[in-house]
């Protein structure tokens, strides 16, 4: 059984590193235009360039999102935009639309195509007319189970790549299609640039009673009607082998450097313990508790098992989960002093207990009990964000370390 593909998010180029770094075997990146998150850093071409060459020369690949429904205006542009791309070494490029997978296969016939989950693929004739059409790769629509998945895989051509998303925010509507963005707000989901609307507070409001809003009650804050909880399928990763999935992929381009370090690093390891020992391999609660230090929602396993219920929706709050904050990113270390060096993210004091998150090995917790401004200066608290400080450490760490505590506050506003 061939291990499946670690596919991350990577919203910028630091983003792409870190998840490299932390156990990524390929990343999807968006280039500044056709990409459906405008809300993400995306990448220029000088950085796409440096991305590809990062990834390469660490054995990964990277696929370049291209998957808006466009416009005839879109046409044109993009097959100028293509010949810009199409020899920098990308590795695919991921669609939704079949005009612009004809102007692929006819500008870049050597490029790897893969079919977009905005695509809608929810059945094995669907994924077999774009395998015959040249894609390579087919990613599954969200709202399959595990056991449509593997019916798929068996009716497929050995050939064809199937990709589905394993963990992250779901969309409301079906495979991303939104309308509500572009009615309510002016924004166009099918293009980039969603309102998330589906994460607005709602009531009800009677045709002869304008102006009297009554709540369609959860609390009495209103209720989050639309508002799903993240996918989250760490916990079940022999079954998603078992599905014949080829690739395993993480939402969140959107999301930070220290979410997609440590959403990947806890997948790595859960993917390399079941292929260590198949026969008695066995979920280690910790994968869970690493991915519930950042930023979430409450999580569900979306339609892996059969259509999701009431429980799978989140009615009372849009507010993500936060308990804990990164504070630092070491850059350097002096094994001689034993002193780290950090750019300081949020504030923390000396006697603060702090967590360092490493690209290789298990985290370790410590207090703070030196702490040094750039002129070696002793300082009670990092108060200046950006800024650099030296601390002790316990152990050696190396640059790409992440430096997180628990915040005080449990839970903010979006």
């Amino acid at each position: 059984m061939k291990k499946p593909e670690l596919l991350a998010p990577a919203g910028n180029l630091e983003k792409l590193k870190k998840a490299f770094l932390y156990g990524a075997d390929a990343v999807y990146i968006g280039g500044e235009e056709f990409s459906l998150r405008v809300a993400a850093e995306n990448f220029t071409l000088e950085e796409m360039r440096e991305g590809i060459a990062f990834a390469h020369a660490r054995g990964g690949k990277v696929y370049l999102t291209a998957n808006i429904i466009p416009h005839n205006r879109d046409i044109e542009a993009y097959a100028q935009y293509l010949n810009e791309v199409k020899d920098m070494g990308l590795d695919a490029v991921i669609l939704s639309d079949l005009g612009m997978f004809q102007v692929t296969r006819e500008l870049a016939p050597d490029l790897e195509i893969h079919v977009s989950t905005q695509a809608n693929n929810v059945n094995y004739r669907s994924a077999r007319a774009w395998r015959d059409m040249g894609a390579k790769r087919v990613i599954l629509a969200r709202e399959m189970s595990l056991a449509e998945i593997k019916e798929i895989r068996e009716k497929v051509q050995p050939d064809l790549e199937l990709e589905a998303f394993v963990h992250g925010a779901m969309c409301i509507s079906y495979s991303g299609r939104c309308l509500l963005s572009n009615y309510m707000a002016g924004r166009d989901s099918n293009q980039g640039n969603c309102a998330h609307p589906c994460r607005w507070k709602y009531h009800l409001m009677e045709e002869q009673r304008p102006g009297e809003y009554m709540p369609v009650f959860e609390n009495e804050r209103g209720t989050f009607i639309y508002n799903s909880k993240d996918l989250c399928m760490i916990e079940h990763m022999d079954q998603l082998i078992a599905s014949g999935l080829s690739s395993f992929k993480i939402e969140g381009r959107v999301k930070s450097e220290f979410y997609v370090a440590t959403v990947v690093q806890a997948y790595r390891q859960a993917i390399d313990a079941y292929f260590e020992d198949p026969e008695h391999y066995v979920v280690n609660p910790e994968w869970l508790e690493e991915i519930k230090k950042v930023s979430h929602r409450d999580y569900t396993t979306g339609f892996y098992f059969g259509k999701p219920g009431a429980t799978e929706q989140n009615y009372a709050t849009s507010s993500y989960i936060r308990d804990y904050e990164m504070v630092g990113m070491v850059t350097g270390y002096n094994p001689e002093t034993g002193l780290a060096e950090v750019i300081q993210k949020n504030r923390f004091f000396r006697g603060s207990t702090v967590e360092f998150v490493r690209p290789v090995g298990k985290f370790f917790s410590q207090t703070v009990t030196e702490l040094y401004d750039e002129n070696g200066v002793p300082l009670e608290v990092a108060n200046r964000p950006q800024s650099k400080v030296y601390l002790k450490t316990q152990e050696p760490v190396e640059p790409d370390t992440f430096i997180r505590q628990v915040r005080t506050a449990k839970v903010t506003k979006m």
